[in-house]
């Protein structure tokens, strides 16, 4: 099934951005925060460091230029089926948007067809393209919910996220071992307690604990 509204899912994608990551201008200001912290950015250690950061962050941040319709590719397809889809355990990796540092964990992502379904790699995909930007657990859980629902018009869909986030573990209240878990239930996952239950029931199945 083919998708033309390319605008429509620029809009739900939510802050695509067509342009290149200015390389130059990232590790010019990456040489600023060495000097201010009083490195030396000249030493031999730190020489390429900044043109290093910039290509990491290009990865780490490359959702804002994930093309949404490309990520689909046309893998809707017609299938008469309508009982729930989960794929669970999706490693994500973020950054966090307060202070830019990591947080990452796992994705759980649920839908009930009603006349398509989407190619299994996709949901990873769209995982990806809302992960690897700066970002909040919150809005990301949000947006990786409506973004499937607006894409396939499914009855109902679920996600919930778990996160370890390195600005609570390494500063600030410095607790290791706590986790963060949100969710996102549309349609009948939010409407009927059942649907919801068995998809709680099937993530929690044989689910280990974050950890590193």
């Amino acid at each position: 099934m083919e998708i033309n509204c390319d605008d429509h899912l620029n809009k739900i994608a939510d802050l695509f951005c067509d342009t290149e990551v200015d390389f130059e201008e990232l590790a010019k200001s990456v040489k600023k925060i060495l000097l201010a912290i009083g490195e030396d950015p000249e030493r031999e250690g730190l020489q390429d460091t900044p043109k290093r950061v910039a290509k990491a962050y290009d990865e780490l941040l490359s959702g804002y230029r994930a093309d949404p319709k490309k990520l689909i590719n046309n893998a809707l397809f017609d299938v008469a089926y309508d009982e729930m889809v989960i794929v669970r355990d999706i490693e994500y990796y973020s950054m966090c948007e307060h202070h830019m540092l990591p947080f990452l964990g796992r994705a759980h992502v649920a839908y009930i067809p009603t006349n398509k379904v989407i190619g299994l790699s996709k949901i990873p995909r769209i995982v990806d393209m809302f992960s690897r930007r700066l970002q909040v657990q919150e809005r990301m859980t949000r947006q990786i919910a409506e973004f499937i629902d607006a894409v396939l018009e499914p009855a109902g869909v679920g996600v919930v996220v778990e996160g370890m986030h390195m600005c609570s573990m390494i500063r600030g209240v410095k607790k290791h071992d706590s986790r963060m878990t949100t969710s996102a239930m549309l349609g009948v996952f939010r409407t009927q307690m059942g649907t919801r239950m068995e998809f709680l029931n099937n993530i929690s199945r044989g689910a280990q604990s974050l950890h590193f």
